[in-house]
């Protein structure tokens, strides 16, 4: 398992993205916005070296992102670890007690399949567990 990204909670995504771009030297990648309900999050992608950060700004007052900020204020919403296969680790850990919120499965507009844990195995910190869907051609 590996380090994927860390998802960034913002108010607001452009100031952000100047700041990981001209202050710290990070390269915008991908930039979009999810209105899926349960997601509604514009979402940058900054590479910086070999880390990325992925910076999400809710997009409506039901954005669980806008709800996080209400909660805890922006910054580190979670870590995200990439797996080899996604679906086995999820009965893995299920077999050993861990629960997941099953309504956070997903798979993001670039192939990453994700689901988050749940925070009460975390002592409070958002984990996401994500592979990515790869073709046979």
């Amino acid at each position: 398992m590996k380090m994927d990204h860390t998802g960034i909670a913002v108010r607001r995504i452009n100031e952000a993205i100047d700041f990981y771009t001209t202050n710290l030297g990070g390269k915008l990648v991908h930039e979009y916005t999810s209105e899926k309900p349960g997601v509604e999050t514009h979402i940058a992608v900054i590479e910086m070296d070999n880390q990325v950060i992925e910076l999400l700004e809710p997009t409506s007052k039901t954005s669980p992102i806008e709800r996080f900020i209400r909660q805890k204020g922006k910054g580190v919403h979670h870590l995200a670890y990439e797996v080899d296969n996604l679906e086995e680790t999820i009965r893995e850990y299920e077999d050993r007690g861990i629960t997941f919120l099953k309504d956070t499965y997903r798979i993001n507009p670039y192939g990453r399949r994700l689901i988050y844990i749940n925070p009460v195995h975390t002592q409070g910190t958002i984990i996401e567990l994500c592979d990515y869907v790869r073709s046979n051609d």
